[in-house]
């Protein structure tokens, strides 16, 4: 044992799961007060009439084998915000306890933290270094409140990914104190690989994947807590049951087949040639002073008139993120990267004004 539990909300620990209806797909499922019959409108192959597994064993393990962990490390969720929110309610009492997050980030943590009645505090990453991480600011930030603190890999909106010795030096110092969450939602787009192999020995880390992104699933909402069999336990056991559709299900287990892993490694190839093509193309544009580099699938610029960009996106008919709120990017627009058509498109846009 870690003694990460420690950490946790002790009602949670104590918590005894909801027992849904037993699962054996070998024997007719009387038990469950599901419809015999399949609705007209039904293309699934496993029916939609029945409850899924309630925890897919087979997502699970599919999942486990793509990020090079063990089934038991796996915590299947709906996409990373509901990640996000597993790991809030598991260590967060309202009222008590806190966060740590390094803006400008990715938004979802603080507002998790919110509905969670957690307070949030503050660590900016450096802007004058690339938004890298002031790893010893954030350590010093954490308090006995602290439970959670949120590090986001290639950052977002910035692009950036952060050095992974900063981050291990991050959770080594935080061991027993807090967890450490790595958000690696982009990180298929990056040069640098996962931090997963860490998990072995760093058992208040815990990593954050989907299949939103790098695989085109984004509309399926699914996505993975990688962590400690004591943290995946402790997560699965507030998880409700069925909470991962059949349709996704299915549809994931068919995008983790080998052909199908190669033509989603073909497009990040193909996405990460656009985006170094567009990242040339808008930093030669009149309005706008700087392009980050990225290790994502977006890129952060910087204008004097972002929304006068922001107006000329739409008026090509094209939507970029407004990130004018965020700390230290009030002059900022983040934009996603298209196919080809659609970059020079929004090029061309952007020249107009």
């Amino acid at each position: 044992m870690s003694g990460v539990l420690d950490l946790a909300r002790p009602e949670i620990v104590a918590l005894t799961a909801y027992s849904p209806a037993r699962w054996d797909p070998s024997l007719v499922r009387l038990h469950a007060n599901e419809n015999p019959w399949r609705s007209a409108a039904d293309a699934t192959r496993a029916g939609l009439n029945r409850y899924p597994e309630p925890q897919s064993s087979a997502l699970a393990s599919g999942l486990a084998s793509l990020y090079g962990v063990d089934p038991a490390q796996v915590t299947v969720a709906r996409g990373s915000d509901e990640g996000i929110d597993l790991l809030l309610r598991a260590f967060c009492a309202a009222g008590r306890h806190e966060i740590v997050i390094c803006p400008p980030t990715f938004a979802m943590y603080r507002f998790a933290a919110a509905v969670q009645g957690a307070a949030v505090v503050e660590v900016p990453l450096r802007e004058a270094d690339g938004f890298s991480l002031d790893a010893e600011a954030v350590i010093a930030a954490c308090s006995a409140a602290t439970r959670l603190v949120f590090l986001c890999s290639p950052n977002n909106p910035t692009g950036n990914l952060l050095d992974p010795a900063a981050i291990e030096r991050v959770v080594s110092a935080l061991s027993g104190r807090a967890v450490v969450v790595v958000d690696e939602a982009y990180v298929e787009f990056s040069a640098g690989g996962s931090l997963a192999g860490l998990l072995q020995h760093l058992p208040n880390l815990a990593i954050l994947r989907t299949l939103s992104k790098a695989f085109g699933m984004a509309g399926a909402r699914c996505g993975a807590v990688l962590a400690s069999g004591e943290i995946t336990g402790l997560l699965r056991r507030i998880l409700p049951p069925y909470a991962v559709t059949v349709q996704t299900i299915e549809a994931v287990l068919d995008a983790l087949d080998p052909h199908r892993l190669g033509e989603s490694r073909q497009q990040v190839a193909r996405l990460i040639s656009e985006r170094d093509r567009l990242s040339m193309q808008l930093a030669r544009l009149p309005l706008v002073t700087r392009v980050w580099p990225s290790e994502a699938n977006f890129l952060l610029l910087r204008s004097p008139d972002a929304g006068r960009l922001l107006e000329a996106g739409i008026r090509g008919g094209l939507l970029v993120r407004d990130v004018r709120s965020q700390p230290g990017l009030g002059d900022c627009l983040r934009v996603t990267v298209g196919t080809p058509q659609q970059n020079d498109r929004l090029v061309s846009s952007l020249e107009a004004a």
